[in-house]
């Protein structure tokens, strides 16, 4: 009985040093991991959607928390104004989630670009959602406060040829953008107001 009382006793400890060992090594690295996450998979498609921007929209955003839920904005300064701000919603493809960054000018409410973050979709089907500019290019000048879909639902984006989930995984997203955009819009136009990039 003793042995066993010596054996939970070590593997408490085990599991306890293992365990905050684990929640230091997060902490720590939880910053830098963000910092890679938005150089590496959110950053090529801001420059993309804002290759005309004169400031660096990844260092001049904001958050927006509501809900307990924190949403990012990047602004773009483009021809002298700061009325341009993209931000990521998720929509569901046939392999998982699928991120979009949507690009939106505050003043006309209208999509100004929109390019897909990160997928698991089939590669040379799904994947094109990301590697198609042409498919990309259909949600610009789409107004945000309305649904967006494909044009087999009625909509007037072109779904990609064999990627039909992944193409409405992406108009739901951009749909969704739209009604957390309706929802923040009073807030985002009183951060756009104190922002000086």
């Amino acid at each position: 009985m003793g042995e066993m009382i010596k054996m939970v006793v070590v593997l408490t400890f085990l599991s306890s040093l293992s365990g905050g060992l684990l929640a230091y090594v997060k902490e720590n690295t939880a910053q830098r991991i963000e910092d890679q996450v938005l150089q590496f998979v959110k950053g090529p498609t801001l420059k993309s959607l804002f290759k005309d921007a004169e400031n660096d929209p990844l260092s001049d955003r904001f958050t927006i928390d509501r809900d307990k839920e924190s949403r990012t904005f990047f602004v773009a300064k483009l021809d002298g104004k700061t009325q341009t701000v993209a931000f990521e919603t998720f929509g569901k493809g046939y392999g998982g989630d699928v991120g979009l960054m949507v690009a939106v000018d505050v003043a006309t409410d209208k999509i100004y670009g929109a390019g897909v973050t990160t997928h698991s979709e089939t590669a040379g089907l799904g994947s094109m959602a990301k590697d198609d500019p042409n498919f990309a290019a259909q949600f610009a000048g789409q107004p945000l406060l309305e649904p967006i879909q494909v044009t087999g639902d009625g909509g007037k984006i072109n779904a990609l040829s064999g990627a039909t989930i992944t193409s409405r995984a992406v108009c739901v997203a951009a749909t969704q953008a739209g009604d957390m955009y309706k929802s923040l819009k009073p807030e985002i136009e009183e951060k756009l107001k104190s922002i000086t990039p």
